[in-house]
């Protein structure tokens, strides 16, 4: 799915057509006037986006600060499940490590809900993400990722964690809070999951090491959450299994950018070279 072909779906869905894009990865995020909306690329996809209102009610009745939905129901739109949200104000500060640790501890005390979390499907969305590169990618470079896949899913489902498992967010990074007048406030809520709380910690530990974070971003992070997953025995498989989905889902951009295929080329040589100080750039 193209902006253009998103920007369709808004049209039939009744929405702004000259909304403003502001992401386009597994969704089209754009933003008309006091809403913001989510296009979902395919119809398998309608589950997780109903799943994702329900999970934001739920954080509204726990006194967590999360983005807040403007309708109970994802559309299904010409095949593409649409989500609206409401708009958050401006950002007063970009996010900290210590604003993603506060939200984080908040999820983390918190007990399952009344409904089920699926389980933390890291590697779920690989054979998608592959199917959607197609022949823009190398065939060798998509087996040597299921390849990777196959062993790091059982590897992943036999960890023993450090943490009690429960509600996660599941893709913990700074870029998916906002800091308003009203504090710090979590979103994209997708990934939410009842799973290894270390999965949240896993996400900023690759941070530091892939794409360059700071050592001091990420201590202020440790100290701010309370414990390092770097002390933990699990942390190289868990990191594996996301290094091994971040390759993957980059490749669903190669048909259309070249940008992506570039960047595709360079994380799958790193993997295969065993090369950890190779940096990825974000995408």
């Amino acid at each position: 799915m193209d902006e253009s072909r998103a920007r369709e779906v808004l049209a039939s869905a009744g929405l702004p057509p000259k909304a403003e894009l502001v992401a386009l990865g597994e969704n089209a995020v754009f933003r008309a006037d006091e809403l913001v909306v989510k296009v979902g690329r395919a119809p398998e996809l309608l589950e997780r986006a109903r799943l994702s209102l329900r999970i934001a009610g739920w954080l509204e009745e726990s006194g967590v600060p999360a983005v807040r939905a403007a309708h109970r129901e994802p559309l299904l739109v010409e095949g593409h499940p649409v989500t609206l949200w409401h708009r958050l104000p401006q950002a007063s500060r970009p996010a900290g490590p210590q604003d993603l640790a506060g939200l984080l501890r908040r999820v983390h005390a918190l007990p399952a809900p009344s409904f089920a979390l699926p389980r933390r499907e890291l590697l779920g969305g690989v054979e998608r993400w592959l199917r959607l590169a197609g022949d823009a990618i190398d065939p060798e470079d998509a087996a040597f990722l299921r390849d990777r896949r196959d062993g790091f899913e059982p590897a992943a489902a036999a960890l023993t964690p450090h943490l009690p498992p429960g509600p996660i967010h599941g893709d913990a990074l700074p870029r998916n809070v906002l800091v308003g007048p009203g504090g710090a406030v979590l979103s994209d809520l997708e990934t939410f999951s009842f799973d290894l709380r270390e999965h949240d910690l896993v996400v900023m530990d690759l941070s530091r090491d892939r794409y360059g974070l700071p050592e001091e971003t990420y201590e202020t992070f440790v100290a701010s959450y309370g414990w390092d997953v770097r002390t933990w025995e699990g942390r190289a498989v868990l990191r594996g299994a996301r290094e091994t989905a971040s390759c993957a889902w980059v490749a669903q951009h190669a048909p259309s950018s070249p940008a992506a295929l570039q960047e595709f080329r360079r994380r799958v040589a790193s993997l295969r070279d065993g090369d950890t100080s190779v940096r990825w750039l974000p995408f």
